[in-house]
Parts: structure tokens; sequence; C-alpha cells
């Protein structure tokens, strides 16, 4: 997919999309191709000059698809899993319809368009010979899924926990918890309970025990995960765990490290209190950037499936 942005000097630039995981993207996109009914009579019975004109047309769209960072300034470059296109021959013309396939960390909206436009554009040059009168139109993006409309449906309460002896006593600026309250709230979250405490077990265990008792579906903390003698937060909460979310905390693990050699001595943790998911964060911001990354909106589903509905 293409995204640009203006830089600091107002010129055009390639946008970083180096700290987003890589997640299962799909693209469906349409256009068509209208004909003269003589024309698509031939092309029916394959007597066109040049040949099968939409087994041209399909070949042409999947290569344009794979091409689409070449043809599209600023468009990165995908490893695409699946490009195929389907064609439906009417009266008056042809509907043309892609779909595009990755795993990468960014959507395929353009390589799918590309794919439609290239194929149309490969029926015209086929058929230019015995119509002059094609015209090609209503080139669209039909659906996406993936990133962030990979779970479009339920949406928590949230509450987040900010634990920093310095913060709670007004000596230094709370940045995890304003990403984090931000991020969550982007991605329509309920965000009804933000918290600054000290590093305190009891302070700790009283505050997630109100959240809890609040009805608060997700309790996110920053800040107490290390080896210090005042991180505290893994020690407290992992205890109170009915279940443990061992593949919150892999993904969480993998995709830090991935960026930081030293996210390795990171104490985080995630499992369920209550009816309740917690998971505990570093208390960076860097940290609470990637939590969100990782986690949204990946862990939404687990709250249809604790209230019963299946995946």
């Amino acid at each position: 997919m293409a995204f640009t942005h203006l830089d600091d000097d107002g010129n055009v630039a390639m946008v970083d999309v180096s700290s987003k995981p890589g997640t299962l993207r799909t693209a469906r996109a349409e256009g068509r191709i209208s004909l003269h009914p003589d024309t698509l009579l031939q092309l029916q019975g394959e007597g066109m000059p040049k040949g099968n004109v939409l087994t041209a047309a399909k070949i042409a769209g999947i290569q344009a698809a794979k091409q689409a960072s070449a043809l599209i300034p600023l468009c990165h470059q995908l490893n695409l899993s699946w490009v195929d296109l389907s064609f439906s021959v009417g009266p008056e013309g042809i509907d043309i319809t892609a779909t595009a396939r990755t795993k990468e960390a960014t959507g395929v909206e353009m390589e799918a368009l590309t794919a439609v436009s290239v194929a149309a554009l490969t029926i015209y040059d086929m058929c230019k010979a015995v119509d002059k009168g094609m015209e090609i139109g209503g080139i669209r993006l039909v659906s996406k899924t993936g990133g962030k409309s990979a779970a479009p449906g339920y949406r928590p309460r949230t509450a987040i926990l900010v634990l920093s002896d310095s913060i709670a006593a007004g000596t230094a600026r709370d940045r995890s918890g304003e990403i984090l309250r931000e991020g969550f709230m982007a991605a329509g979250c309920r965000v009804e309970g933000v918290r600054i405490i000290a590093d305190d077990p009891a302070e700790l265990e009283g505050a997630v025990d109100a959240f809890v008792a609040e009805g608060m579906e997700l309790i996110v903390t920053s800040g107490g995960t290390g080896l210090g003698p005042r991180d505290i937060t893994v020690d407290t909460l992992t205890p109170k765990f009915s279940r443990r979310l061992p593949g919150i905390e892999q993904a969480l693990f993998s995709w830090g490290q991935g960026k930081t050699r030293t996210a390795m001595l990171s104490r985080l943790a995630a499992g369920v209190i209550g009816d309740s998911i917690v998971v505990c964060l570093p208390g960076s911001a860097g940290a609470a950037s990637d939590a969100l990354e990782v986690l949204v909106p990946s862990m939404f589903h687990a709250f249809s499936m604790m209230k019963g509905e299946g995946h």
C-alpha cells in the first residue's frame, strides 16, 4: 500500500512501517470495461486477433500487482502471498475483480487496484483493433481486512495503571500511560480509568481489585516489570491470575526482542483476574507503543471468547 506524508521540509516521503507487525491482510478491488456487443461475442468465441483476451488479462493483472511498488511512487514493496482475478462477461461489458493477500506490515489495496487497472488496459489493448468505443471505469476498493481492521467488533472497557515512584511524586512526566490511553481510545476502546500510583504492592493490588470490581474488562499496567528492588508488578499480580495468557506474553516478548536486545530483561505478564484481562507492560514509552502494535486489534477477540461466543 502507498503511504505518503509531508516531511519537515514539505516534501513527500514514504511512511516508515518498520515498527508495525506483519499480519494477514487482504484487499479486493473491482472495475469495469464496456465493450460493443459484437466485440463481446468475438471475445467469448475466442475470435479475437490477439488470442484469448481474459487469460492474457488475468496474467497481466497478477504481474501488475507484483509490480505495484515499481509503478506507484512511495508504494511499499510487499511480498504477496496470493493474487487472483475473475471476470464476469455481461451484455455490455466485463466486470473485473481482483483480490490480493499478504502477511506484511501494511495493506495491499494498491496492489489489488493496480491488478484491476492493468487487466482492464490489457483487455482494451487486445480488443482495440475491433472496438473503438471501449471505456474503462468504476475502479474502486471493495473491501480490506487485516491490520487495524482485523477485528471490527467488540471493544472492551479499559483501565490504565501507571506504576512509578517518581511520576506519583510529581518529579517525572507520565509518557507511557498517555501513549496507552491515546492508542486504546483510537482503537475504539472505552478508556474509563487512568491512575498513577507508586511502586507499592498494597496500593497496586488495591487499584487492580477496584478496577476489576468496577467491571473493567481490560486492565493495562505500565511499569514495575524490571529487575530492580522496586519492580513489584509481576510478583504482586501473577499470584492473582486464575489463568495465564502465554500467547500474549510471547507475542509481546517476540516483538520487543526484535527491536531492542534488552527487552529480554523485562518480566511482562498477562493473565485473567475475575472477568478482567490484565496485561503488565514495562514502563517505557517504547514499550507502550510496541504493545499497542501487538495487541490492537488482535487481542480484542479474547473478550468474545470469554463471553462464550467462541472463535
